[in-house]
């Protein structure tokens, strides 16, 4: 198949390794195309292979995944890396966005979640976590009254601040049309007009700008 979306699975467990490349072997569009087992081995592999997507163990002896997604990405910023972790941590989530990282999914989730979090990644969109999601809406809405927030809200028109908390909420232009009832072209529209604002070019910078500016923040 044309134009597949080339993987690096970078876990210290072989054994975890084992279990992805299974589940992704049977996807048509997806190919891995190499394995690393640390951190420093991840870096490397990154350059020799130039993989699309590098699906990135935060916890490994050694240099750490998180680390070692940060020097990925500022090598190569065309590589998205999708963070795998065992733990629900909205601490590990923000270090990881702060990273570079595209996406954020549990060990926990299922083989269809693994793929669409890889898919999303692929396509310059963030994957998060319903979990982690979750926890950022709520943490959005805590802050929403702030003066902060306001400031960072200069320049969007009433219906553009709603589809830019959605979008931070990690919500689907199909997803945010539904709970606004409007169309989807009139979300991509929004969207388009949001960017050209911000001076931003994909999800990935809007959910960056959004925590920059306190719409997602550590506690």
């Amino acid at each position: 198949m044309a134009n597949k979306t080339t993987v690096l699975l970078v876990d210290d467990h072989a054994i975890v390794r084992e279990g992805i490349r299974h589940i992704l072997a049977r996807e048509a569009d997806i190919e891995v195309v190499g394995e690393a087992a640390s951190g420093e081995e991840a870096i490397t592999k990154a350059r020799s292979l130039k993989p699309d997507v590098v699906v990135m163990d935060i916890s490994m002896p050694g240099l750490s995944g998180m680390e070692a997604s940060r020097q990925i990405k500022q090598e190569q910023s065309q590589i998205h890396v999708l963070a795998l972790t065992m733990h629900d941590s909205y601490d590990h989530f923000l270090e990881m966005l702060r990273a570079g990282a595209d996406g954020y999914i549990l060990k926990g989730a299922s083989g269809v979640d693994l793929v669409a979090a890889i898919r999303a990644a692929r396509a310059g969109g963030v994957y998060l976590y319903p979990s982690v999601a979750k926890r950022i809406m709520a943490d959005y809405l805590a802050r929403i009254t702030t003066e902060e927030e306001r400031a960072g809200f200069d320049g969007l028109t009433e219906r553009e601040r709603e589809i830019l908390r959605l979008i931070a909420a990690g919500r689907t232009n199909q997803e945010t049309a539904d709970l606004l009832t409007i169309t989807v072209n009139t979300v991509h529209t929004h969207r388009t007009h949001i960017m050209e604002k911000l001076n931003l070019h994909n999800r990935a910078g809007l959910i960056r700008y959004a925590m920059s500016r306190g719409l997602i923040g550590s506690e």
